[in-house]
């Protein structure tokens, strides 16, 4: 799937805060302090993920246009 513009502007931001948040956790993990070291990188990980799986209030329009746009124009027929 391509992302557009916007999508790769919206997931640089994202990876900005997530990368130091990610190393920060894999720091204390390697330092013994499981818990809130395996709590910052899961933290890392749903920062850049659930911008890509949720869907948001802008998203609707967008799915609802597609459903639309998807019964009302048909894959024309290939011929040989």
């Amino acid at each position: 799937m391509r992302l557009g513009i916007l999508e790769m502007i919206g997931l640089g931001a994202s990876l900005i805060f997530a990368i130091p948040l990610g190393v920060f956790g894999l720091t204390l993990l390697m330092d013994g302090r499981t818990v809130f070291g395996g709590a910052m990188v899961f933290l890392a990980v749903l920062m850049v993920a659930l911008p890509k799986y949720l869907t948001t209030p802008q998203d609707i329009p967008m799915l609802a246009a597609e459903k639309v746009m998807g019964g009302i124009a048909k894959e024309p027929d290939e011929e040989e």
